[in-house]
């Protein structure tokens, strides 16, 4: 039987991020995502030898992997858009299960379960998926930071508010990141080669 799942994920790169900002750079969700999984990877390591935690490293990789994923269906909300009201956000978390939901049933019968805890949170890996959620914020805020390094002050707003929403979610991991790598984001190619 034909399955359109990985046809669909292929995807991704066609869905523009940051719809209403002027970009000196464009990105997609595709790099959005990778960037994302590697972050989050890195805050389950940071999580795991750094707090005495125990978490699944790779299993946060994927998640971010596939975290927006939907929005092939749903494309990209822009964030004052998808966080205007409760009702709004509930609404648009109600679509984006659909659209998970969808992209799932594309898979074949034997491979869904394997995908299904990358799309929806099994119990206890609430704090895993909070990290993704951190990650999902700094990838962003990379992005603030390479807009503004490019001379763009059209995401001097977002960057701030970004900052201040990562630092609400009270993650030790997300604090020790941007403590220890996120200075170098705003380095010049020259100096990280020092």
């Amino acid at each position: 039987m034909e399955s359109h799942f990985f046809a669909m994920m292929s995807r991704m790169k066609y869905i523009e991020r940051w719809a209403l900002m002027r970009n000196s750079q464009s990105e997609n969700i595709s790099e959005h995502s990778l960037e994302v999984s590697m972050l989050a990877h890195a805050l389950a390591i940071i999580s795991n030898k750094r707090l005495r935690n125990d978490l699944n490293a790779e299993k946060a990789a994927l998640i971010g992997l596939y975290h927006d994923s939907t929005e092939i269906i749903t494309g990209d909300m822009p964030t004052p858009v998808k966080y205007y009201n409760k009702d709004i956000q509930g609404a648009f978390k109600e679509i984006e299960k659909i659209a998970a939901l969808r992209l799932l049933n594309m898979l074949p019968e034997d491979m869904k379960e394997s995908y299904e805890s990358i799309f929806f949170p099994e119990d206890g890996e609430e704090y895993l998926w909070r990290l993704v959620k951190a990650a999902d914020k700094l990838s962003a805020l990379i992005k603030c930071i390479q807009e503004e390094n490019a001379g763009n002050t059209e995401f001097t707003s977002a960057k701030k508010s970004l900052t201040d929403a990562i630092k609400r979610m009270d993650l030790k991991e997300a604090d020790i990141f941007m403590e220890e790598f996120l200075p170098s984001y705003y380095k010049t190619l020259d100096e990280l080669n020092l």
